[in-house]
């Protein structure tokens, strides 16, 4: 499982208590692993108890130059993100661009640091065995609340807000991509006004998910939400939240614009007095407005060749480019249900079979005959490198088990085996022909790797025809919207892996079917369900399972290394790329403040942006 058995012992001597956390973490490097995995290994090793203890000793926000200054004196901030957000509402949304339209608004209780530790928030202390705030058991844990925190309408923030939130995710009637994470959850405690216990159903190792960083753990407030679905949709277009701005306006798929929230805890934050989120367009028009010419001061995710990137840098530009953690894997999913017949009312219903997808041989050949490395370099460059595994950015996950292989005549040699033979252009078996439909997001670099699939898919035998559909679409939540991914009515597609912790259970749980099939997306649940590729295995489901219970964190390692086996060796899916796609940033912004986390979303300290020394 370790990468070396010097990491083993390492990994023991400091478990033990042998070997202070800052030799360990300084060994581990020396052996090769990343500081971000090296700091993850030192919070999951404790010598008193079996589990993460999540301590984090020094891991603060970033607040370089905020001591002297005042809230709102640096005027306006302009973001630009091309992906619009859709909604304001993150409990219901699976994509990255509503999350971070949200978190300037809304909050966790712990964040992530770009060094993967945990950092208090809306907490006084993280809990651990140790301080008595988290069961030896893993069976509950209690939060201390920070004190005198409101509302942005003036409603003092309590622990009933927690449990309100804990209740409203798992309430099935409103439909939150976050139902799984939140399940484990038996109930939600209100000890006082600032204190809140979790009771879990049974051990979890993973209590700190459903409160920790931009993917679940953002909490809503009971005094708007609680009167019912109405005051959701009011909600998700203006929420009410305890983070540094408030929305002066929002246009879904768009454009959002914000103001300071004067209800904010810290007196002299924000600096900047607003900020406007500016969504459309391209990743490459958005790295020229902050790299070229400077309109606007942080572009998101910049998924544009390498070369026209390079083209744009310049040592006297108004922008710098920031190069983003690489742990977001670009991948292709199979649709295992039949996506266009219809079945009880509904498309890829959960009950059917795609006609040559549920074939293995079909997703085996299609694996082998896809040049990764060519996609790699010629697309991405930076060092962002073909995909073998889903899972990267900790050594005890990175799998050693799988391979990855461009081989097309092995790849047509698999499926003449499996008995689809060529008739004309393309292959066909029992009056089935293999033609797939492949979609994805309107990117320049997507259209070009879909190019690459097509040619590679059409070199064996598979006819493909290429669908885009704009980002806003494409990655919406809508119910009615039968062109995202939600629905998944395409024979294949392509996007991105973000994994939301570094046990990124939520990210697993995108395969997990559950009993009845109740995890996979569905008329019945608003195509809220997490598993959009109708995948359904035992075996998998039982490692997924067997994982949210896993108290020794070596075989809570193992557990996630067989999850990413079985994903990729079933060909599941095909990883592409390990994509760290950079920000670009302006020069006029205090970069350190910044603070690009693998973990936790671009915006996660807002709070504390302002201006490098000298800039106006």
């Amino acid at each position: 499982m370790h990468k070396n058995q010097s990491l083993r012992n390492l990994f023991d001597a400091f478990r033990r208590g042998d070997l202070d956390r800052r030799s360990f973490i300084r060994g581990a490097s020396v052996l090769g692993v990343s500081t971000a995995g090296a700091v993850f290994l030192a919070n999951t090793a404790s010598a008193q108890t079996p589990v993460a203890s999540p301590a984090s000793e020094g891991a603060v926000r970033p607040t370089f130059g905020t001591e002297n200054q005042s809230r709102g004196e640096g005027g306006a901030l302009n973001l630009i993100q091309w992906q619009a957000p859709g909604t304001l509402s993150p409990h219901l949304s699976t994509g990255s661009k509503d999350f971070l339209a949200s978190m300037l608004v809304l909050e966790p209780l712990i964040h992530y640091s770009p060094e993967s530790e945990m950092i208090p928030n809306l907490i006084t202390e993280l809990p651990t065995v140790e301080n008595g705030m988290l069961a030896e058991d893993l069976t509950s844990v209690t939060f201390s609340l920070l004190p005198d925190v409101v509302w942005s309408d003036g409603t003092p923030f309590t622990a009933a807000d927690v449990a309100f939130t804990t209740e409203w995710v798992k309430d099935p009637a409103n439909n939150s991509v976050n139902q799984g994470v939140f399940a484990a959850i038996e109930s939600a405690e209100v000890v006082d006004d600032l204190t809140v216990t979790i009771n879990f159903v049974e051990s979890n190792p993973f209590w700190f998910d459903p409160f920790t960083g931009t993917a679940t753990g953002f909490v809503y407030p009971k005094h708007i939400l609680e009167s019912g679905p109405e005051a959701h949709d009011a909600f998700s277009l203006n929420p009410v939240g305890t983070g540094p701005y408030v929305v002066e306006s929002f246009t879904p798929n768009d454009s959002a614009t914000y103001v300071v929230n004067e209800n904010y805890r810290e007196p002299n934050k924000p600096f900047f007095s607003s900020v406007q989120i500016k969504g459309g367009g391209d990743a490459a028009a958005a790295a020229r407005a902050v790299l070229q010419t400077g309109e606007f001061d942080f572009a998101w995710k910049l998924q544009v060749e390498p070369d026209l990137l390079d083209s744009m840098v310049a040592e006297d530009a108004p922008g710098v480019l920031m190069q983003y953690p690489g742990v977001a894997v670009e991948r292709l999913n199979f649709q295992f249900a039949d996506p266009w017949t219809e079945h009880e009312g509904q498309r890829a219903h959960k009950d059917t079979q795609h006609p040559f997808l549920s074939d293995p041989a079909v997703r085996e050949a299609i694996a082998t005959a896809i040049d990764r490395e060519l996609i790699a370099d010629s697309f991405y460059g930076n060092g962002q490198e073909a995909a073998t595994n889903l899972l990267y950015g900790d050594p005890l996950t990175e799998s050693g088990n799988t391979t990855r292989e461009f081989d097309p005549g092995k790849a047509a040699q698999i499926l003449e085996d499996a008995g689809w033979v060529m008739e004309g252009d393309v292959r066909s078996k029992d009056g089935v022909q293999l033609r797939a439909v492949l979609a994805t997001s309107v990117n320049p670099v997507r259209q070009k790797t879909q190019a690459v699939i097509k040619s590679n898919l059409e070199a064996i035998g598979i006819g493909v025809e290429l669908v885009q559909v704009d980002a806003s679409t494409y990655f919406d939540t809508a119910p009615g919207n039968d062109q995202n991914i939600g629905h998944f009515f395409w024979d294949m597609n392509m996007l991105q892996s973000v994994p939301n912790s570094p046990r990124p259970m939520q990210s697993m749980e995108t395969w997990y079917a559950g009993p009845d099939g109740s995890n996979i997306a569905q008329m019945e649940n608003d195509w809220s369900g997490q598993n959009p590729s109708r995948y359904q295995s035992e075996e998998y489901d039982a490692l997924l399972e067997a994982a949210r219970v896993a108290i020794d964190p070596d075989e809570l390692a193992e557990l996630f290394i067989g999850m990413n086996d079985h994903l990729v060796n079933n060909h599941v899916i095909v990883p592409l790329v390990v994509a760290g796609e950079p920000r670009a940033v302006s020069r006029r912004l205090r970069q350190e403040n910044i603070s690009l986390a693998p973990f936790s979303g671009d915006y996660w300290n807002i709070a504390n942006w302002n201006l490098a020394d000298g800039a106006e």
